[in-house]
């Protein structure tokens, strides 16, 4: 890289007004942020990154999964594409950083090569990933996994929501579905800037995260029926309690993990009880299981002891369990050369950083399986993510997309 470029900086005032201003569209009712995939408030969302990436002289495209691409130029129109981003949608009750950061990052380092006239041998194309929360349509990260040949296109249309609403009658609503063939872009390479989500970077001081490994994940939903009665009228030994059958199966989704530790993790964080009354037992409850591991094995065994284990808890409750496995990814290793240069851009910058594992998952985890992939990480307060209250530092903020920066130009090339 050449070194005129060591103190090549973006501009973090007009990063962080950026994210403040994104931050307006689907407010929380604690400071943070509700905008779910294919809402409306994602849709005004995609309008205002549109009008910024357009402002910029990008190219916008969309894909049949509403997946947004925006297009830099490079010199050579035969050099394939350094993609970098992220995604906007967020949790029912997220923060303002979670994958918006990587997105506006992502259009901060076009800015900033735009304003010192910098030019690169590969297009730079700015990436927004639909649905990469999974909060309303699971699985997550469900739109870059039918680009990268993950899921079937229809089967991911036909994803419904708690409503009964399927994703590809709403992203029609919403205007977002485009005619471009999912997954027919071809990559040079890919880059996603993301916050930790957990406390490792704040507690030892760190500046960047290098993300060498991705956790793998697995999502099982499961179903017990037992019998909806009378709670105060219906005698103990004659009692079909689906919701006991739950609380027994958790007990044991917390044991398993711990059984794997220091990185296993495992616990169930979407809950469905029926019929919810304070004085009915409940006859049926659904709920789902996210185990985590960058061991592939490990992941293996949590679930076969989940299964064997759930069914013989139920087996002596008199319940009937069903199992179905709505999400999950291997473990994922990025890419070296990629990683490398995320180490060279650190150096060059001063940064501390440490290496890390992704404790959560990505849209670089699925993309990395069709195209060269690295992450980098930022430190967040308290490792806390999914929830309104998180938040990260302006400084923060600023060191994550100067590494991106830098990352970045090292792979698509400068030429001028």
């Amino acid at each position: 890289m050449s070194s005129k470029l060591h103190n090549l900086q973006i501009d973090s005032t007009r990063l962080w007004n950026s994210i403040m201003e994104m931050a307006k569209i689907g407010p929380g009712v604690a400071g943070g942020n509700n905008r779910q995939a294919l809402t409306d408030v994602d849709s005004e969302g995609r309008h205002l990154f549109q009008r910024w990436c357009e402002e910029e002289g990008l190219t916008v495209d969309v894909d049949q999964m509403g997946n947004m691409f925006a297009t830099r130029k490079g010199s050579d129109p035969e050099a394939l594409p350094v993609y970098v981003g992220s995604h906007l949608d967020t949790q029912p009750t997220g923060g303002k950083y979670d994958g918006v950061l990587g997105v506006l990052g992502a259009l901060e380092i076009i800015r900033t090569l735009n304003e010192m006239n910098i030019q690169t041998k590969h297009p730079i194309i700015v990436t927004n990933w639909t649905n990469e929360e999974g909060t309303r349509f699971a699985p997550p990260m469900l739109a870059s996994g039918v680009f990268a040949g993950i899921h079937d296109l229809e089967w991911a249309y036909n994803r419904v929501d708690a409503n009964g609403k399927k994703f590809g009658d709403e992203l029609q609503r919403i205007g977002w579905q485009g005619d471009e063939t999912v997954g027919a872009r071809k990559m040079h390479a890919f880059f996603e800037l993301h916050i930790e989500q957990g406390p490792i970077l704040e507690a030892e001081e760190k500046d960047i995260g290098v993300v060498t490994f991705g956790q793998g994940l697995s999502w099982t939903q499961i179903t017990i029926e037992g019998k909806e009665s009378h709670t105060g009228s219906t005698p103990m030994p004659m009692r079909r309690n689906a919701g006991l059958g739950m609380a027994k199966i958790l007990d044991l989704v917390d044991t398993i993990a711990w059984s794997h530790k220091p990185d296993a993790v495992g616990a169930a964080g979407q809950i469905d009880v029926f019929p919810n009354s304070r004085n009915v037992i409940p006859g049926k409850v659904i709920f789902t299981v996210d185990f985590r591991s960058p061991e592939l094995a490990v992941i293996e065994d949590m679930e076969a002891r989940l299964r064997e284990g759930s069914e013989s808890i139920c087996k002596e409750l008199g319940l009937e369990v069903t199992f179905e496995k709505i999400g999950g990814f291997d473990p994922v290793k990025f890419d070296d050369n990629c990683i490398q240069a995320v180490r060279n851009a650190v150096k060059i910058l001063g940064y501390s950083s440490r290496d890390i594992i992704s404790g959560a998952g990505h849209d670089a985890c699925w993309v990395n399986q069709v195209t060269p992939t690295a992450m980098i990480m930022c430190p967040c307060v308290d490792g806390l993510s999914h929830n309104e209250a998180e938040e990260i530092s302006v400084e923060w903020a600023n060191k994550g997309t100067n590494t991106l920066l830098l990352a970045v130009l090292e792979i698509a090339q400068i030429v001028n």
